[in-house]
């Protein structure tokens, strides 16, 4: 197998110690900290088209979630609580104080935006401004769940099945897998928009039998504890109070579900957003569309109503 490309040439590689092990990230750019959380089947690698835009502006950490990418895989328990998202925030949390870094500001997308506004929610004071790409709330997803949504994010039933059965099934053919999935979620609907190099990374992950359990985790604490820590703060009226951004591709997973800024109205009190022309990859199928949003939004402080 050959070497997996440098996609951040020139950025630092930090091994980060927390309570949750080690976190890989790049780190480069130079400015205010804005932490960058990739989503599910990706890694870091999903925002090497958007950084050079951003890193004239902001000092950029791209991280591994825990269990993706090469941040370490903490072992799991019945509750999957090392996987919750409540649990990869405190990680993310440790991880930019290890840096130098206690207030910045956070965008992530999928598994990576779950995480960001679980970490607005749950740490206030860490955040200057949040931005989401192409997710709802964790809560909306399962409450809005009907028949054509489901057909869309089967994945989400998939994955969340108990151990072996889907990493039995992914194992079979992994390569299958990744591939199907991502061009599916495509505008295009096949893989014309993914760097090749970038997908050696993702397939590289998903030939690693450990790598996909710990996905798996991450989905199955998303069917049960993310849920539920979801609804406790929906049922005492917990809102995000910072500004925050929605970024949805205009053929993509959020949009399919609701109208996402009337859905992130409900959940926090200062939210701008637009789509974007792609489907649910926002940084690799429309990257200067996706780099120019987020650096509008995170240089004024007050891009929010």
């Amino acid at each position: 197998m050959p070497d997996l490309a440098d996609l951040f040439p020139g950025y630092a590689s930090e091994w980060i110690d927390t309570g949750s092990g080690r976190i890989f990230a790049r780190v480069g750019g130079s400015g205010p900290p804005l932490l960058l959380l990739h989503g599910f089947s990706e890694t870091h690698v999903m925002w090497h088209r958007v950084a050079p835009q951003l890193a004239d502006s902001f000092t950029l950490i791209i991280a591994d979630l825990p269990g993706y990418g090469w941040s370490d895989m903490p072992e799991s328990d019945a509750g999957h609580t090392p996987y919750t998202k409540r649990a990869m925030a405190q990680t993310m949390v440790e991880a930019m104080q290890q840096l130098g870094h206690v207030h910045f500001a956070l965008a992530g997308h999928d598994r990576g935006g779950r995480v960001a506004y679980r970490l607005a929610l749950d740490h206030p004071g860490r955040l200057s401004q949040l931005a989401v790409l192409d997710i709802l709330p964790t809560y909306d997803y399962w409450a809005r769940m009907d028949r054509l949504y489901a057909l869309k994010i089967y994945h989400w039933t998939f994955l969340a099945q108990p151990f072996p059965l889907p990493e039995t099934l992914i194992g079979g053919n992994p390569d299958f897998f990744l591939k199907q999935k991502m061009a599916s979620q495509t505008k295009s609907k096949n893989l014309d928009a993914i760097d090749p190099r970038a997908l050696q990374h993702y397939l590289a992950a998903f030939r690693d039998p450990s790598r996909v359990h710990a996905m798996c985790e991450d989905y199955r604490a998303g069917a049960y504890a993310d849920f539920e820590i979801d609804k406790a703060d929906r049922d005492a009226g917990n809102k995000i109070t910072i500004p925050v951004l929605a970024l949805w591709g205009d053929a993509g997973i959020a949009h399919a579900a609701a109208t996402p800024l009337d859905t992130w109205n409900n959940w926090a009190t200062k939210v701008a957003g637009a789509p974007v022309d792609s489907g649910h990859f926002l940084t690799e199928e429309n990257p200067d569309a996706t780099a120019k949003a987020l650096k509008g939004f995170f240089l004024n402080a007050n891009a929010a109503p």
